[in-house]
């Protein structure tokens, strides 16, 4: 089974609101954004074991690209990985389906924040 998920959607809204929207999920899902270039549209976060108060037992890391197909349509990639006690990423040992889990987590709360937008 493999660690890393790459998954794609697409958004009937501006890439202005999609990445906020983005930036919204990362807070809502308890994570650290730890870099971000709204310019590029891209978007990288950190998520801890715990979150929300349920025990996923691995943290994880997401990589967002944002861009835009249209004025108001944008797509939507992210590549998310375990990651190690140390922050590396986490190549063996990995409990099966946080990555599947946490991205599902992610997309939700971006859907949620465009919707009530």
């Amino acid at each position: 089974m493999p660690y890393t998920i790459e998954e794609t959607k697409t958004y009937s809204h501006p890439v202005v609101a999609v990445f906020t929207a983005a930036l919204g999920a990362v807070e809502g899902l308890e994570g650290e954004v730890v870099k971000q270039d709204p310019k590029a549209g891209t978007l990288e976060a950190k998520f801890s074991k715990t979150i929300h108060g349920k025990v996923l037992g691995d943290r994880t890391q997401v990589e967002v690209a944002i861009l835009a197909k249209a004025p108001d349509t944008t797509d939507v990639s992210a590549i998310i990985y375990p990651l190690d006690p140390v922050g590396r990423k986490l190549m063996f040992g990995a409990r099966k389906g946080v990555p599947r889990t946490v991205l599902e987590w992610f997309f939700a709360h971006v859907e949620h924040r465009l919707k009530n937008s």
